[in-house]
């Protein structure tokens, strides 16, 4: 599925741009009507929001509490959720530190798994990124390398697993729409130094999230959208839902 078809003019480099929806994050649900502890809530949210554009979707399993979680009932419950709302379309998670600092607990964890995303991110900026990404390899789920500074990069240089990864996650943070550019150009430059046939996802967060998003479409590379990075519209608006989010992400592909 691409978001633009061929009939539709070229929109710079942008045309088959992969665009994928990041629906919950780590935000408390208290956030937003759609940011549930219900994972099929959420999923359904996420079948609007393939619906308008997205072709993969990336969430947070949560626990009752509506906490992430890597324990393997919840990630199945929630991979399953969105699978069933959306049949065939590629689903990945989170391995953050922040839903188990243990390293050990964490691989455990992810061992036990019983139902497998197609994908899960990993930060390399974090301990045992390499552990979890060599598990998660090992398991058949694809690696997506959140790289989010210089010291993560570094440490993804030197993996072992670095050639292996699905894609390269570029995350910029929510600093002066000024220095957004030179900042996303020298963090692409060093990947592709290193990998230079790796995909990359250049997304923002908060204020920075639309402007690194036209700079991805811009850039003709791999972006997302999505509640877990801006609760707001290009217009500052607050967005109804995910799916909101990724019409306007569309039309900004488009050129409109």
């Amino acid at each position: 599925m691409t978001v633009v078809s061929d009939s539709d003019p070229p929109a710079r480099s942008s045309r088959r741009m992969q665009l994928q929806v990041c629906v919950n994050g780590a935000r408390d649900a208290v956030e937003h009507p759609w940011l549930s502890a219900d994972a099929s809530v959420v999923a359904d949210d996420a079948a609007r929001a393939v619906a308008a554009g997205a072709q993969e979707v990336h969430v947070h399993p949560k626990d009752a509490a509506g906490r992430d979680s890597l324990a393997a009932d919840d990630v199945a419950r929630w991979v399953r959720a969105v699978r069933t709302a959306i049949p065939g379309v590629p689903v990945g998670v989170t391995t953050g530190a922040w839903a188990e600092p243990d390293v050990a607990r964490r691989l455990t964890a992810i061992e036990s798994w019983t139902e497998l995303p197609d994908h899960a991110s990993v930060n390399w900026h974090e301990a045992g990124a390499d552990e979890v990404a060599a598990l998660l390899l090992k398991r058949g789920v694809a690696v997506e390398a959140g790289l989010w500074d210089a010291a993560g990069f570094e440490v993804w240089k030197r993996s072992p697993v670095r050639g292996e990864c699905l894609r390269v996650l570029i995350e910029l943070p929510d600093e002066p729409t000024e220095l957004l550019r030179d900042h996303a150009e020298g963090m692409i430059a060093h990947v592709e130094l290193e990998e230079p046939d790796l995909p990359v996802l250049l997304h923002g967060e908060e204020g920075s999230t639309w402007p690194v998003f036209d700079l991805a479409v811009e850039l003709g590379l791999a972006s997302r959208i999505g509640l877990e990075d801006t609760l707001l519209l290009p217009d500052g608006a607050p967005a109804p839902g995910n799916a909101a989010l990724v019409r306007a992400a569309v039309a900004r592909m488009r050129g409109v």
